[in-house]
Order: structure tokens, then sequence, then C-alpha cells
């Protein structure tokens, strides 16, 4: 019965949050803007690279940047999509208190929502890895990708932004203000700390532990590492490392993090109940 509510509760908030990702405008609008926007964030990184570089888009550096900024696409998509949800539903749609006293899993389906952006945050990501492959000279030989490696470390990966969307949703449970911008706010730190789109030799050597603690760092390398191995491994930040220890890194470090994030969600439900944040909008 337990697994039964689950699984409802999951899928039938992945299928809202599709309805509500998709039923903006019609479909052939919403295909352009799915095709537009990953396209015009590719865009901007592709002439700084250009322009910094003086087009030398044959170095290792360019797949290495631009496969970085693809995956990390899903950041924002999973991880702010699960925290968004109840900004939607409690802000907007002011339904966050009836799925209170319905009969489903709330943190599954917080998790079902964010489901429904990663499938919109795929056709992002797949968009931009074509154009990459056919138009910018970033080299994948198909028969020599780790698929294994890429769908294992994918899937963990995708797990992990999930749960660490379901803190940031504790958090702005109990926010009074702007918790609009929790998620934008963490995935823009996380950019910087994740080595997306540079090594993380380049920041100040104070500030390197932040970035080997995350687990999107070990992540994002080793999505570069199944799809372009050489290229990836030709950087110094986690090149010492074996494929094996660094997704043993990723996992321990997954782990953690989605402990503490159920924790932390446990924590910030409790109070946004006794507190009567469940369905306290704040109009502004």
């Amino acid at each position: 019965m337990q697994t039964s509510t689950s699984w409802r509760s999951f899928r039938m908030a992945a299928w809202l949050g599709w309805v509500i990702e998709s039923n903006w405008t019609d479909p052939f609008l919403f295909a352009v803007y799915s095709i537009v926007k990953p396209l015009s964030g590719a865009a901007i990184l592709v002439i700084m690279y250009g322009v910094i570089t003086e087009g030398n888009f044959g170095s290792a550096l360019f797949p290495y940047i631009y496969l970085g900024n693809a995956f990390y696409i899903y950041v924002g998509a999973v991880m702010t999509g699960v925290s968004w949800a109840v900004v939607d539903d409690r802000e907007l749609y002011k339904t966050l208190k009836y799925m209170y006293i319905a009969p489903i899993n709330i943190p599954l389906y917080l998790l079902g929502r964010g489901g429904a952006r990663f499938v919109v945050g795929s056709i992002a990501v797949l968009i931009t890895i074509l154009t990459g492959v056919f138009f910018l000279n970033v080299k994948i030989n198909l028969a020599e990708v780790n698929w294994g490696l890429f769908f294992v470390s994918l899937t963990i990966g995708i797990i992990m932004l999930a749960l660490i969307g379901l803190m940031l949703a504790g958090f702005t449970l109990v926010t009074a203000r702007h918790e609009g911008f929790i998620g934008e706010a963490v995935a823009a730190a996380l950019y910087i700390f994740s080595g997306a789109v540079f090594p993380l030799d380049v920041l100040p050597e104070w500030l390197r532990p932040v970035g080997y603690f995350m687990p999107t760092t070990y992540w994002l390398e080793l999505l570069r590492r199944s799809l372009v191995g050489e290229v990836a491994n030709a950087f110094p930040t986690l090149s010492q490392f074996s494929n094996l220890e660094i997704l043993g890194v990723m996992i321990g470090l997954s782990i953690l993090f989605g402990l503490v994030s159920i924790w932390i969600f446990k924590i910030c439900d409790h109070i946004a109940r006794e507190n009567g944040m469940i369905d306290r909008t704040t109009n502004y």
C-alpha cells in the first residue's frame, strides 16, 4: 500500500509538472522555446570563448568547457525544479495546502515535479550537445564512449540533484520573502565551484576545498570522461584519480548530501506545519 501511494505521488506529480511546463503556449511555440533557450545559452559561452582565445576552437579546452556547460543545464532544471514547486503551489496556484491533506507523499510529490523539469532539461542538453558536435567541432566518437560509466554517472547525479532540490524546497517552505530565488542562487554558486566551465585550479587556493566537497564536481568530470575521456583527463584538477575513484567519491558525497537533504527537509516541513506556513502566501 505504501509503495503504491509513493509511486502514485511521484507519477502524478511528474505528469502535473509536465502539464505546467508545456501548457503555457501551443506545442509549436513550446518546441521553439525548448530549442532556442539552450542554444542561446550555449551561444553566449561560445562567443566569450572565441573572443578570449581568438577563435581557438581546436583546443582541448573547448569540449571540456562546452560539455560541462551542457550538462550543467540539469543542475538548474532538476534542483531548481523541485524547490520551485513549493513557490508554484503556494504562491501562484495556492494549492499546496490541498496537497498536504491529500493521500500523497509530499517529498515524492516534490521530486516528481522536478522529474518534469528533468525531461525538459534533457531536451535542452541533447540539443546543446548535438549542436556542438555538428557545428562546433566537439568531437564525440560514439564507438569510444563509455556508455556504462555515462548512464551510471548520469543516473546517480540526477538523483543527487533532486535530493539537494528537496533540501532547498524545505528552506523555501520556511522562507517568507524572496524564496523563489533560493534554487537559482544555489545553482549559480555551484556553477563556479563545480568546474563546469573551468578547472578548479583557477580558483584561489582557499576556495578550492569548496569545489572538492561538491558532488557536482565529480559528476561533471565523469560525464566528460565517459564521452571524451582523453580530453577530460588532460586537465589537472582530478587527473590523478581513476574513473572508479572519482565514482566512489561521487557516490559517497551523494549519499551524504542526500541524507542531509532529507533530514533538513523533515525539520523545515515540521516548522512549516507548526507555524502555519503551508498556506501562507507572501503576495510579494
